[in-house]
């Protein structure tokens, strides 16, 4: 099955990869395909929940990792000791939901210091209005990107986008 993946990423003609959808640490040839997709010479990235070990991840690929706040329903699942592996390549993304949620995000970032990634940070659709989270970033004089979530304004809420 790498195999057969990595054939059709080379007949589709791209030159970027990214492994994603789910959690994909969690399927048992993950870690092999990335480093397929690696030695067939793509950029690879992977879009991981955060919730498993980022660290076996072949080096040659940026890891997007998500710190899901406690708005999302979901913080208990997050892997501190990711935050730790990340480095120049790789990214942290964090989709806030209130301003509850961006306090707990910066407390965190400020208690463990940043982490040698980037870290962006979204409003969450329909949730947080985009240039409310600018302001309470440039107040907070918070070192993280801005980043909207592109698909939802191209898309909406239509599945499988």
């Amino acid at each position: 099955a790498v195999d057969t993946l990595v054939e059709a990423a080379r007949a589709s003609g791209v030159r970027h990869v990214c492994v994603t959808g789910g959690e994909p640490l969690a399927q048992k040839s993950c870690l092999e395909l990335l480093t397929a997709f690696c030695d067939a010479g793509f950029e690879v990235a992977l879009e991981t929940s955060g919730a498993m070990d980022v660290e076996p991840v072949d080096g040659r690929v940026s890891r997007v990792v998500d710190l899901k706040t406690p708005g999302s329903g979901e913080a208990a699942r997050n892997r501190l000791a990711n935050l730790d592996a990340l480095g120049p390549r790789d990214q942290l993304k964090i989709v806030v939901c209130s301003r509850g949620d961006y306090e707990w995000a910066r407390d965190l970032l400020r208690e463990r210091g940043s982490p040698a990634c980037q870290v962006l940070m979204s409003p969450s659709w329909g949730q947080v209005e985009p240039r409310s989270l600018a302001e309470w970033i440039l107040a907070d004089r918070l070192d993280v990107r801005l980043q909207v979530q592109l698909h939802k304004y191209l898309w909406g809420e239509e599945r499988g986008r």
